[in-house]
């Protein structure tokens, strides 16, 4: 389905700071997720076959692009570019990703997967991950096939999955010893989850504004009372992995998030099991928590992970 041709009143939408809220995008989002409910509730009449029913699915909930929020391109300035290379078990095809690296001077710090949501490529990102870095990750984010300079296919669930395992795997042969841990925002929250259960070498799990799974989510829309459960074929179902997940979980929302209710996210940590953390950051909307909860991210990542407080000590035996 190619993409519609950009208009100025879209443009003008589009140029919406991350730090501040956004009135329209949510309800783009609400007719996205709309479009899941009615269209797969429709599709099994309409439609010949599974495959067209699963790949209307897929563009409906990734929206792939080559796009950038605003300032993204900017922020993202000063990065490392790296690719990473892989054979899919998934295509079975050769995949490229492209990604964005921002180090630390310290060769020990504790290094972090990015992994974004829909619709945007990692460069939007580029904001929350200097602020997962001000606080002492290095920071890999990636884009998924579809998305940014990677490789071009209309991702899936289980693709995306590969994708950020790919990921891990690099930053394994990258930060050899480091603590490693993984940050996911909103769909993003979800293959956090699904890779923080898979891997047995995760120092911790991150995810902002994320939910329990896709049906979840569409039950929680004014049509939500539709059957379309069982016709939903990327489902997303974090809450039934997250228990697996065998480090600290950190669960952070804003209260006034209007895409994914607040009451996802405390759902989805009432599945984890401890040691984990609920953050809720009051004025945070879907876009803006991560920089409206800095002091509160600060605070939870010391007390969960201990990550500033070995920043700290690593200072102060150098200046010894």
């Amino acid at each position: 389905m190619p993409a519609p041709r950009p208009t100025a009143r879209s443009a003008a939408r589009s140029t919406v700071h991350p730090g501040t809220r956004s009135t329209t995008r949510p309800r783009r989002w609400r007719r996205w997720l709309l479009a899941v409910a009615l269209g797969t509730a429709t599709a099994s009449g309409l439609m010949a076959g599974c495959s067209t029913l699963d790949t209307q699915q897929r563009k409906w909930i990734f929206q792939p692009s080559d796009r950038s929020w605003w300032g993204g391109a900017a922020a993202s300035e000063g990065m490392d570019e790296v690719w990473i290379d892989f054979s899919s078990r998934q295509t079975q095809q050769d995949v490229r990703l492209h990604g964005l690296w921002l180090p630390q001077s310290d060769a020990a710090a504790p290094v972090l997967l990015y992994l974004h949501g829909a619709r945007w490529d990692v460069r939007s990102s580029a904001h929350r991950m200097r602020r997962m870095h001000e606080l002492g990750f290095a920071v890999l984010g990636i884009d998924y096939r579809g998305f940014g300079q990677s490789s071009k296919d209309l991702p899936s669930e289980t693709m995306a999955h590969e994708d950020a395992r790919a990921a891990w795997d690099w930053l394994a042969r990258r930060a050899p010893g480091a603590p490693r841990y993984v940050f996911g925002h909103s769909l993003g929250g979800a293959i956090a989850v699904s890779l923080a259960a898979e891997v047995a070498d995760e120092a911790g799990l991150i995810v902002e504004g994320s939910f329990t799974s896709i049906p979840d989510v569409v039950g929680t829309m004014r049509w939500g009372w539709l059957p379309v459960s069982p016709l939903i074929t990327q489902r997303f179902d974090a809450a039934s992995r997250i228990a697996r997940v065998g480090s600290p979980v950190l669960v952070v929302h804003g209260s006034n998030d209007r895409l994914i209710k607040p009451a996802l996210g405390q759902r989805l940590y009432d599945r984890a099991v401890e040691p984990k953390r609920f953050v809720l950051v009051e004025g945070g909307s879907h876009h803006n928590t991560n920089a409206v909860g800095q002091a509160q991210y600060r605070q939870a990542i010391a007390a969960l992970f201990g990550v500033n407080r070995a920043n700290e000590q690593r200072q102060l035996s150098r200046g010894n």
